[in-house]
């Protein structure tokens, strides 16, 4: 099945970032953590990078800056991890965590709007709300394995509430990311029916199936009738996982494909700790938009550095 999409039958499409995905890849920025990482950010918090958006939020702005001036044209925000029951830990009511989470999608606009105030290439640059699984919120690598022992119900209660302020924070897209399981997924594409802004599902993956062990064909069936949806594919896997995963999302969804995977090292959840080789290579990144892929970027250890050259062989 062809990939095809032009943004005329998604509800609130913005600005022409369902249709930018017909003119050609569109390049994703990398790992926020690791860009705040590198700017000597402490994200050993249970928040991690949301954390900033409390104590720090110049160091996120400065964060999305340098993947823009590395050649991005999307900055995804830093409310991965961002809950009101995460909150709630740094003594936070649902208001305030509210308005943290939406302050996410203002910090990535802000670094978008000076980006391209200071360029003047005249460059669309897009932000996208960051939507983590409840594995996520736990932060002991739960989004990993999916399967949580949750209902369908509990899921929605979460998930939910704080979709609805992402939306009407106003991003261009809602990146719903790192989905481990299918039932997490069901609960996602309805939460998200009806928010009328665009949304890519990426699905965690490990040989050929997701993170909860089932096959990823199922995973991204599930989406294929949704009209939010823009864009299917993986992310925060290994490289090699990513050309195959590509065709099969295109094939079975008939949308674009999304890919953004980590450097190729492995979380170790007790050590708190990435271990094993780095085998991201932008050199891939051609087949990866051969087999499908519109939205290309790099999740987890995936630096600027990494973004300078994917943008370059993409370009080219």
């Amino acid at each position: 099945m062809a990939a095809t999409v032009d943004g005329s039958n998604v509800p609130g499409a913005t600005a022409g970032f369902a249709s930018a995905l017909a003119a050609g890849p569109v390049v994703l920025d990398g790992g926020l953590s690791t860009q705040l990482a590198a700017q000597g950010c402490d994200l050993s918090d249970a928040l991690w990078s949301a954390r900033l958006l409390l104590d720090d939020p110049e160091q996120v702005v400065a964060a999305h800056r340098a993947f823009f001036a590395a050649g991005a044209q999307v900055a995804t925000s830093a409310s991965y991890q961002a809950s009101r029951a995460g909150f709630a830990g740094r003594g936070a009511g649902a208001a305030t965590a509210d308005r943290l989470l939406a302050s996410s999608v203002e910090l990535a606009r802000q670094a978008a709007e000076e980006a391209s105030a200071e360029s003047g290439d005249g460059r669309s640059r897009w932000v996208a709300a960051s939507v983590g699984p409840y594995g996520a919120v736990l932060a002991d690598g739960s989004e990993y394995r999916g399967h949580y022992g949750l209902s369908a119900a509990e899921l929605t209660a979460f998930h939910r509430p704080r979709l609805e302020v992402l939306a009407a924070a106003g991003p261009d897209v809602l990146a719903v990311e790192t989905v481990p399981d299918l039932l997490e997924a069901s609960v996602l594409a309805e939460c998200v029916r009806g928010l009328g802004v665009p949304v890519w599902f990426s699905f965690g993956a490990a040989d050929g199936r997701t993170r909860g062990g089932e096959p990823l064909a199922e995973a991204f069936a599930l989406l294929a009738d949704v009209p939010e949806v823009v864009a299917v594919g993986v992310n925060c896997c290994a490289p090699p996982e990513v050309s195959s995963a590509v065709r099969l999302a295109v094939e079975v969804t008939g949308r674009p494909a999304v890919a953004y995977p980590n450097s190729g090292e492995g979380w170790d959840a007790t050590a708190r700790d990435w271990a094993g080789p780095a085998d991201f290579d932008a050199a891939d990144a051609p087949r990866w938009v051969a087999a499908g892929a519109r939205l290309v970027g790099g999740c987890c250890r995936v630096g600027s550095g990494r973004i300078t050259e994917l943008a370059a062989v993409l370009s080219g």
